[in-house]
């Protein structure tokens, strides 16, 4: 591999063409962050740039990167800022850190091949506190593509309070964190009111966006381009109010569709001395988008007289309550999902319900659920300020069968929580997640693994 070095000279006191920075007009072609000092004006702080190296608009890869800044009429010092050397990696990219004096001003960068210089770029601006995009295509100027305050360098995930959402989020917050140098945090909550934190852009990744139960907020992130799809989550999934344990199947082979419930043999099977003889029904958490469509369907189907719905406050409390049932051998009837552990686990069936049509589901909602697609969501603010995160997240496979394997896992070890799930997952599978991200990154998060480091931003369990 032939090793390319970019140099970022800052230009500082006086810009590189000998006329002073005053004005902080923009180079032509070039767009930034005004600077927000006179690069004469020296002060300690700190700035960084994220460098995309091109020819002919593909990537460099492998490049060693060193900078220094330039006073005019003396030699660079590369020694000053000797930390800071990495290569590019698949897509060209490298992270810059700087820190010391004179950290603002406008900069100009050079590319070498084996001491041969391949291209050069000039100002540059770079500001104390702020990091800077910048494509650096060989044979062409650079292009500033923007810039933000390092401060807003968090990159904040929905906490969903189902623990499939979570241990994706952990398993993220883990890449990113390790692979990739930046901070991640978490803000939990439940669907509505998390999606409506992403539309505003106080969180940045949502791992999992549920198609049809949030079309209209989706529809409308849409059309307002406050979000943006970058890929599949857990892929294709069921869901249904209408859910029982396989054994009560088996022990009542006639009970196999919605409509039964009307009958009162099978509605006392359900009945609890709360529920006035009605069959107890268990929908989904009541924050959640399902419990309106639930509803729906419940008044649809005829079945508001038949059954009583019971709302829980969480996920925790939805599968006790079907776990307790179960290992009792007790009859139940609810809401379950395809991805939830205990649907995995457990042995459940699906009562029959109408074939899902558009026309019925704009209407009363007579009818099964289509199965969900489960997509992973970011900010429209996130691409540009975390490329190559967006790049990881539209890699990421953590399909199903993947979170069997950690549902099986937990199973055989119950004491474990999320954080632990994570780390076994991470630890166990490397040879699955580093298809996702560069071969820097994937051996950063293997140091990290090895030296059993624990991301900053996950919650204290």
């Amino acid at each position: 591999m032939r090793l390319v070095v970019i140099v970022l000279v800052a230009c500082v006191s006086w810009s590189c063409g000998g006329e002073r920075v005053t004005q902080m007009q923009e180079p032509e072609g070039q767009t930034g962050h005004p600077l927000s000092k006179l690069a004469a004006q020296s002060r300690a702080g700190r700035a960084a740039a994220t460098v995309t190296l091109l020819r002919d608009g593909a990537p460099v890869i492998g490049a060693a990167v060193e900078f220094a800044r330039s006073v005019s009429g003396r030699t660079a010092d590369y020694t000053e800022f000797a930390g800071a050397s990495n290569t590019t990696d698949e897509n060209g990219r490298i992270k810059l850190e700087l820190s010391g004096n004179n950290v603002t001003g406008y900069f100009q960068a050079r590319a070498s091949n084996d001491g041969v210089q391949i291209g050069s770029w000039s100002s540059i601006p770079i500001n104390a506190d702020y990091r800077v995009l910048v494509n650096l295509p060989i044979g062409e100027k650079a292009r500033v593509t923007g810039s933000f305050a390092l401060s807003e360098e968090t990159i904040v995930f929905s906490e969903l309070n189902w623990a499939s959402a979570q241990l994706q989020n952990r398993i993220a917050q883990y890449i990113v964190e390790k692979g990739y140098g930046y901070s991640t945090d978490l803000i939990a909550g439940s669907t509505l009111p998390l999606f409506d934190s992403l539309r505003k852009g106080d969180i940045h990744v949502f791992m999992e966006v549920w198609l049809p139960n949030q079309d209209e907020g989706w529809a409308e992130s849409q059309a307002a381009g406050e979000a943006i799809n970058v890929g599949p989550s857990l892929g294709s999934d069921w869901q249904s109010a209408f859910v029982i344990p396989a054994y009560l199947q088996e022990q009542y082979p006639d009970l196999d569709s919605v409509e039964d419930l009307k009958e009162d043999r099978f509605k006392s099977l359900f009945a609890t001395r709360d529920t006035g003889g009605k069959a107890r029904l268990v929908s989904c958490v009541s924050t959640w988008a399902c419990a309106e469509i639930n509803a729906a369907q419940i008044e649809g189907y005829g079945l508001s007289d038949h059954v009583h719905v019971v709302t829980l406050e969480d996920a925790d409390a939805l599968d006790a309550d079907l776990r307790n049932a179960y290992e009792n051998g007790e009859p139940w009837l609810g809401f379950q999902w395809g991805t939830n552990g205990r649907a995995l686990l457990l042995d459940l069936v699906r009562l029959e319900e109408p074939e899902y049509s558009d026309e019925c589901w704009e209407t009363n909602k007579a009818c099964a659920y289509e199965d969900a697609t489960i997509l992973i969501a970011v900010h429209s603010s996130l691409p540009a300020r975390a490329p190559d995160v967006v790049d990881m997240l539209r890699a990421w496979r953590f399909d199903i069968d993947r979170y069997k394997e950690v549902a099986v896992w937990q199973s055989e070890n119950p004491e474990a929580g999320i954080d632990d799930a994570a780390l076994w997952w991470l630890g166990a599978k490397s040879d699955h997640w580093s298809g996702w991200v560069t071969s820097n990154a994937a051996a950063a998060i293997k140091t990290a693994l090895d030296a059993n480091e624990i991301p900053d931003g996950w919650p204290e369990e």
